[in-house]
């Protein structure tokens, strides 16, 4: 299995281990990677999910080297329905829960575009991000192009697309590419232990708000608004907010205690 999964709680963690390619994305690679976040999002007792590359690698991207071996086997992953897999796997998808991307050491090529699939993201000091494959031609087909420009703005997001340059850890949380820094070797502790702090908010409210943000990117802000209205509207109607407020009236989470 080039992708296993592993389960702690409501935290389900998908990892990628092919480390002779430096966790590069074959056709049966990026398959496996779909079927996982499919089964994710239909498994009601996880909340959460943790993307990362074993082996001290995030993701190198598409195999290029299967891409030259067999273009034909390879091909199978370009499909024009929008609606179909994406050619990494999972980049087509709009899960309800949210996904942490862990990244340690390179996180480039199609790895940038699994890791901005996802909602948050954890490197570690010493990872390296970056579209190289700028140096061979091959385009940005998995939503790098969109995802990048609206996480860091259209200027930082042409400099790493026209360039391919590397981005070290620090410089991609200045610019507000990745959203924590930990030591070497502990991204994917510190991804799971966020996760596990998602899982214990009331579900229904943070995944309607999540909702808010995304279906709101590039609407009028009048239409963002009813967006987030309607979405609200669901929480309000579901008891969490009323059960909340009655915790709160008891004394829990006051003074800004999580």
């Amino acid at each position: 299995m080039q992708v296993e999964v592993e389960k702690s709680g409501r935290v389900c963690t998908v990892i990628i281990d092919r480390p002779e390619v430096k966790n590069a994305v074959d056709y049966e690679t990026s398959r496996q990677l779909a079927e996982a976040f499919r089964a994710f999002e239909a498994d009601d007792s996880l909340f959460a999910a943790v993307l990362w590359g074993a082996h001290g690698t995030f993701c190198a991207g598409a195999d290029l080297k299967a891409l030259a071996a067999d273009p034909l086997q390879e091909a199978r992953r370009l499909n024009e329905d929008m609606a179909a897999d994406g050619p990494l796997g999972p980049t087509r998808m709009f899960l309800s829960k949210p996904v942490i991307a862990a990244i340690s050491g390179y996180c480039v090529a199609g790895g940038v575009e699994l890791a901005i699939w996802c909602d948050l993201r954890v490197a570690e000091e010493d990872a390296v991000l970056g579209i190289f494959e700028r140096r061979f031609g091959v385009p940005l087909i998995d939503g790098g192009t969109q995802r990048l420009s609206r996480l860091i703005g259209m200027s930082r997001a042409l400099d790493m697309v026209l360039t391919g340059r590397p981005v070290g850890a620090r410089e991609a949380y200045d610019m507000g590419l990745v959203n924590r820094v930990v030591e070497k070797g502990e991204a994917r502790k510190a991804a799971e232990e966020l996760a596990a702090q998602l899982c214990e908010f009331p579900q229904t409210c943070m995944r309607n708000d999540r909702e808010a943000l995304y279906r709101g990117i590039g609407k009028p802000f009048q239409a963002g608004l009813e967006i987030e209205y309607k979405l609200g509207i669901k929480t309000l109607e579901s008891g969490e907010s009323v059960s909340g407020a009655g915790r709160f009236t008891d004394g829990e989470g006051k003074h800004g205690k999580f």
